[in-house]
């Protein structure tokens, strides 16, 4: 019908043009952002899906962190320990020196006195040895690297790696028999020693397989996260192109009814 008081056919082409023009902004922002999910109401449940999962990819990329960090803590801790190993080293050599019957007394005091001083400075290193405050060499208390849920960690017990601890304080190599039962002592510290550091050893390990293992799962989460959240490029450019022809399309015919009434004006002259 041809009328002039309502144009049915400029307001069905502004209508679709509205619709045209909603679909192009939407592939817009879908390419301009990178994701197919900007909003709950482009997929209330994929958007729920996908914020679970950058929570755990959050997680467990800290986890790995936090793991990195428990490695450079026994780093440190198995760092000082090996110069523990030097000055128990030169203790045992300075008791078997001490032992022989080729020195007088005075000379036997003076390797005494480096002994003790020995034995002085490893009570040092284990107090004065620290990571972000923590100590673990002149104590036994467990440190625990938490690196995912609840039940996600490792935990490292620390050792008493002073004198007193490896039980090489107060001794003395000042005569031959007291050097010679030095020795045996010595051994008994230097066994201890080994342990302790073979078990920050085996922990470092335990440590970076660790983080190898979270790696992997970040990046298998955050695979996962891409599917459900990031737009298909090729896609939306698709959807895009289709609606650009359509908005233009639109503005054309819309152009077009907006002419009609002035076709019945003509039947009024």
């Amino acid at each position: 019908m041809l009328a002039i008081k309502n144009n049915i056919m400029a307001a069905n082409a502004a209508r679709n043009l509205g619709k045209s023009y909603d679909a192009l902004a939407k592939s817009v922002e879908r390419l301009s952002s990178g994701l197919r999910i900007n909003g709950a109401k482009d997929d209330a449940a994929g958007l729920a899906v996908r914020e679970l999962m950058r929570a755990d990819i959050a997680v467990t990329q800290q986890g790995i962190r936090n793991a990195q960090d428990g490695v450079s803590m026994l780093q440190t801790m198995e760092g000082a320990m090996a110069t523990i190993d030097d000055s128990l080293v030169r203790m045992k050599q300075l008791a078997e020196q001490a032992a022989t019957g080729s020195y007088n007394d005075e000379q036997r005091a003076i390797m005494d006195n480096e002994f003790n001083e020995m034995a002085e400075e490893i009570t040092r290193i284990a107090g004065a040895t620290k990571f972000n405050g923590i100590k673990m060499l002149d104590n036994s208390a467990s440190v625990s690297i938490h690196f995912g849920g609840a039940d996600d960690n490792i935990s490292v017990v620390g050792s008493d790696m002073t004198a007193s601890g490896l039980g090489v304080n107060g001794l003395s190599i000042g005569s031959a028999g007291a050097a010679v039962t030095a020795l045996s002592l010595m051994d008994s510290a230097i066994a201890a020693k080994d342990a302790a550091r073979a078990t920050f050893g085996y922990k470092m390990n335990r440590l970076e397989g660790t983080v190898s293992v979270l790696g992997i799962q970040a990046e298998n989460l955050a695979t996962a996260e891409s599917r459900v959240s990031d737009v298909d490029v090729a896609t939306e450019m698709a959807n895009m192109t289709k609606n650009q022809v359509l908005a233009q399309a639109g503005i054309a015919m819309l152009a077009q009814a907006n002419t009609m009434p002035q076709m019945a004006l003509t039947l009024l002259r």
